[in-house]
Protein backbone atom coordinates (compact mmCIF):
# COMPACT_ATOMS: atom_id res chain seq x y z
CA UNK A 1 0.00 0.00 0.00
CA UNK A 2 2.86 2.38 0.78
CA UNK A 3 4.55 1.50 -2.51
CA UNK A 4 1.55 2.55 -4.56
CA UNK A 5 0.83 5.64 -2.45
CA UNK A 6 -2.49 4.68 -0.87
CA UNK A 7 -3.79 7.68 1.09
CA UNK A 8 -7.28 6.54 2.07
CA UNK A 9 -8.59 3.11 3.02
CA UNK A 10 -12.35 2.84 2.55
CA UNK A 11 -14.16 0.09 4.42
CA UNK A 12 -17.70 -0.69 3.33
CA UNK A 13 -20.15 -2.68 5.46
CA UNK A 14 -18.11 -1.96 8.59
CA UNK A 15 -20.84 -3.47 10.73
CA UNK A 16 -19.84 -6.90 9.42
CA UNK A 17 -16.84 -6.78 11.74
CA UNK A 18 -19.32 -7.86 14.42
CA UNK A 19 -20.03 -11.10 12.53
CA UNK A 20 -16.71 -12.54 13.69
CA UNK A 21 -15.77 -13.97 17.03
CA UNK A 22 -14.33 -11.63 19.64
CA UNK A 23 -10.83 -12.74 18.65
CA UNK A 24 -11.53 -12.14 14.93
CA UNK A 25 -12.95 -8.70 15.71
CA UNK A 26 -9.79 -7.81 17.64
CA UNK A 27 -7.62 -8.93 14.72
CA UNK A 28 -9.54 -6.74 12.25
CA UNK A 29 -9.53 -3.71 14.55
CA UNK A 30 -5.83 -4.11 15.38
CA UNK A 31 -5.04 -4.43 11.68
CA UNK A 32 -6.93 -1.24 10.89
CA UNK A 33 -5.16 0.62 13.67
CA UNK A 34 -1.80 -0.74 12.48
CA UNK A 35 -2.45 0.32 8.87
CA UNK A 36 -3.54 3.77 9.99
CA UNK A 37 -0.45 4.27 12.14
CA UNK A 38 2.12 2.59 9.93
CA UNK A 39 1.02 4.06 6.61
CA UNK A 40 -0.32 7.37 7.98
CA UNK A 41 -3.45 6.95 5.87
CA UNK A 42 -7.01 8.06 6.48
CA UNK A 43 -9.65 5.47 7.28
CA UNK A 44 -13.24 5.82 6.09
CA UNK A 45 -15.82 3.31 7.26
CA UNK A 46 -19.36 2.93 5.95
CA UNK A 47 -22.13 0.87 7.45
CA UNK A 48 -25.38 0.83 9.34
CA UNK A 49 -25.60 1.91 12.97
CA UNK A 50 -23.86 -1.26 14.16
CA UNK A 51 -20.68 -0.06 12.39
CA UNK A 52 -20.27 2.44 15.23
CA UNK A 53 -20.40 -0.41 17.71
CA UNK A 54 -17.89 -2.43 15.69
CA UNK A 55 -15.34 0.40 15.51
CA UNK A 56 -16.13 1.36 19.10
CA UNK A 57 -14.72 -2.01 20.15
CA UNK A 58 -11.28 -0.37 19.98
CA UNK A 59 -11.18 2.92 21.89
CA UNK A 60 -7.97 4.13 20.24
CA UNK A 61 -9.35 3.42 16.77
CA UNK A 62 -12.78 4.90 17.56
CA UNK A 63 -11.15 8.23 18.51
CA UNK A 64 -9.78 8.45 14.99
CA UNK A 65 -13.23 8.40 13.40
CA UNK A 66 -15.62 11.29 13.14
CA UNK A 67 -19.15 9.95 12.83
CA UNK A 68 -21.63 11.20 10.27
CA UNK A 69 -25.19 10.06 9.76
CA UNK A 70 -26.86 10.29 6.39
CA UNK A 71 -30.39 11.55 6.68
CA UNK A 72 -33.22 9.98 4.77
CA UNK A 73 -34.40 11.88 1.72
CA UNK A 74 -37.35 14.25 2.15
CA UNK A 75 -39.89 15.54 -0.37
CA UNK A 76 -37.95 18.55 -1.59
CA UNK A 77 -36.09 19.93 -4.57
CA UNK A 78 -32.89 18.04 -3.70
CA UNK A 79 -34.76 14.74 -3.83
CA UNK A 80 -36.41 15.61 -7.15
CA UNK A 81 -33.05 16.67 -8.60
CA UNK A 82 -31.38 13.46 -7.41
CA UNK A 83 -34.06 11.16 -8.85
CA UNK A 84 -34.16 13.13 -12.11
CA UNK A 85 -30.39 12.76 -12.38
CA UNK A 86 -30.59 9.02 -11.74
CA UNK A 87 -33.35 8.66 -14.35
CA UNK A 88 -31.36 10.67 -16.88
CA UNK A 89 -28.40 8.33 -16.42
CA UNK A 90 -30.42 5.13 -16.52
CA UNK A 91 -29.53 3.34 -19.78
CA UNK A 92 -32.98 3.20 -21.34
CA UNK A 93 -33.70 4.04 -24.99
CA UNK A 94 -36.38 6.62 -24.14
CA UNK A 95 -36.26 9.38 -21.52
CA UNK A 96 -38.10 8.81 -18.24
CA UNK A 97 -39.97 11.86 -16.97
CA UNK A 98 -42.00 11.46 -13.80
CA UNK A 99 -44.64 13.68 -12.27
CA UNK A 100 -44.36 14.98 -8.70
CA UNK A 101 -46.96 12.37 -7.70
CA UNK A 102 -44.69 9.54 -8.90
CA UNK A 103 -41.69 11.09 -7.17
CA UNK A 104 -43.69 11.21 -3.91
CA UNK A 105 -44.60 7.55 -4.39
CA UNK A 106 -40.94 6.61 -4.84
CA UNK A 107 -40.11 8.53 -1.68
CA UNK A 108 -42.96 6.84 0.19
CA UNK A 109 -42.16 3.25 -0.83
CA UNK A 110 -38.42 3.67 -0.26
CA UNK A 111 -38.84 5.45 3.06
CA UNK A 112 -36.23 7.95 1.83
CA UNK A 113 -33.40 5.40 2.01
CA UNK A 114 -30.86 5.98 -0.77
CA UNK A 115 -30.15 2.29 -1.40
CA UNK A 116 -33.88 1.59 -1.71
CA UNK A 117 -34.30 4.48 -4.14
CA UNK A 118 -31.58 3.06 -6.40
CA UNK A 119 -33.04 -0.45 -6.10
CA UNK A 120 -36.50 0.86 -7.00
CA UNK A 121 -35.29 2.71 -10.06
CA UNK A 122 -33.17 -0.27 -11.17
CA UNK A 123 -36.14 -2.59 -10.81
CA UNK A 124 -38.39 -0.18 -12.72
CA UNK A 125 -35.75 0.10 -15.46
CA UNK A 126 -35.50 -3.69 -15.77
CA UNK A 127 -39.29 -3.89 -16.04
CA UNK A 128 -39.23 -1.17 -18.73
CA UNK A 129 -36.70 -3.16 -20.75
CA UNK A 130 -38.60 -6.42 -20.31
CA UNK A 131 -41.96 -4.91 -21.34
CA UNK A 132 -40.40 -3.02 -24.28
CA UNK A 133 -41.40 0.49 -23.14
CA UNK A 134 -37.73 1.44 -22.61
CA UNK A 135 -38.69 4.21 -20.18
CA UNK A 136 -39.99 4.48 -16.61
CA UNK A 137 -43.52 5.84 -16.60
CA UNK A 138 -45.86 7.21 -13.96
CA UNK A 139 -48.11 4.17 -14.34
CA UNK A 140 -45.13 1.85 -13.82
CA UNK A 141 -44.26 3.67 -10.59
CA UNK A 142 -47.88 3.58 -9.45
CA UNK A 143 -48.21 -0.19 -9.89
CA UNK A 144 -44.70 -1.15 -8.78
CA UNK A 145 -44.44 -3.35 -5.69
CA UNK A 146 -41.23 -3.13 -3.65
CA UNK A 147 -39.04 -6.21 -3.30
CA UNK A 148 -37.14 -4.89 -0.28
CA UNK A 149 -38.09 -4.58 3.37
CA UNK A 150 -37.37 -1.10 4.74
CA UNK A 151 -37.85 -2.36 8.29
CA UNK A 152 -35.18 -5.04 7.83
CA UNK A 153 -32.73 -2.49 6.50
CA UNK A 154 -32.91 -0.51 9.74
CA UNK A 155 -33.69 -3.17 12.32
Amino acid sequence: MAAIGVQVLVIDEGHNILAGTYREQRIVLNTLRFLRNRLQISLVCFGVNEAREAIGGDVQLARRFEQFTLNRWAANEDFETRVTSILRNTPLRRPSVLTPKSLRRILQITDGVTANIFQTINSLAINAIENGSECITDSAVETWVPTFDTEAAFA
